[in-house]
């Protein structure tokens, strides 16, 4: 699928420049781990752009990505942005459109429909038919890496103020669970999980969002 160019494309110094093609992927960048993100996506095959704006997400010919990553951060901090920056109303409309998506830690929670304990004034972009509770796994001393057992195969995922799965809706199917926790679900082509993939490198869900790329 071609897009127009537009938006700054990740330039790692380490990784020795982009791919020459491949799949264009948008990473929110207000916010939160964007580099990590960006690496495993190169790791990939693709080339991820950053996304700050409307004019980078959409242009006079349509979307100018094939899929899209929020990342993880500060959950209320990044909700805020979106709005500051007018990038909340047209990342909702490209999802709803089938935009194929992944949502790590606080991208989970900025797609999901109901935000439990939410912060002052915070909101969610209401797509993912799911409700959370925001670090319901305990404070930044309690972060853990470890093996996870998901639908998709064993994968090794960061835990870092992890949000919780409360509830899901029909057509929620649920990937991961953790204890008899829900940490990571999937709604046709967007994905959330509770925890972080790209911190251990764990490459199972950016291969499942660009796969989702027709």
């Amino acid at each position: 699928m071609s897009r127009p160019a537009r938006g700054k494309v990740w330039e790692p110094s380490s990784l020795g420049g982009l791919p020459d093609s491949g799949p264009r992927v948008g990473v929110v960048a207000l916010q939160g781990g964007v580099r990590e993100h960006a690496e495993l996506l190169i790791g990939l095959g693709a080339r991820p752009v950053y996304l700050r704006t409307p004019d980078d997400l959409v242009g006079p010919d349509g979307l100018r990505v094939d899929a899209l990553v929020l990342p993880g951060g500060e959950s209320s901090t990044i909700d805020r942005l979106l709005r500051i920056f007018e990038l909340g109303e047209p990342l909702k409309a490209a999802i709803c459109a089938g935009l194929p998506t992944l949502g790590t830690c606080a991208g989970l929670v900025l797609l999901a429909r109901d935000v439990l304990d939410p912060a002052p004034g915070q909101g969610s972009l209401g797509i993912l038919d799911v409700s959370v509770r925001r670090n319901a796994f305990g404070p930044q001393v309690d972060s853990a890496e470890e093996l996870l057992e998901t639908t998709l195969g064993p994968t090794r995922v960061a835990f870092i103020r992890a949000p919780r799965i409360e509830t899901v809706g029909a057509d929620v199917d649920v990937l991961a669970r953790r204890g008899d926790a829900m940490v990571a679900v999937r709604q046709g082509p967007v994905l959330g999980t509770s925890f972080h993939p790209e911190l251990t490198g764990e490459p199972t869900f950016h291969r499942w969002l660009l796969n989702q790329i027709t």
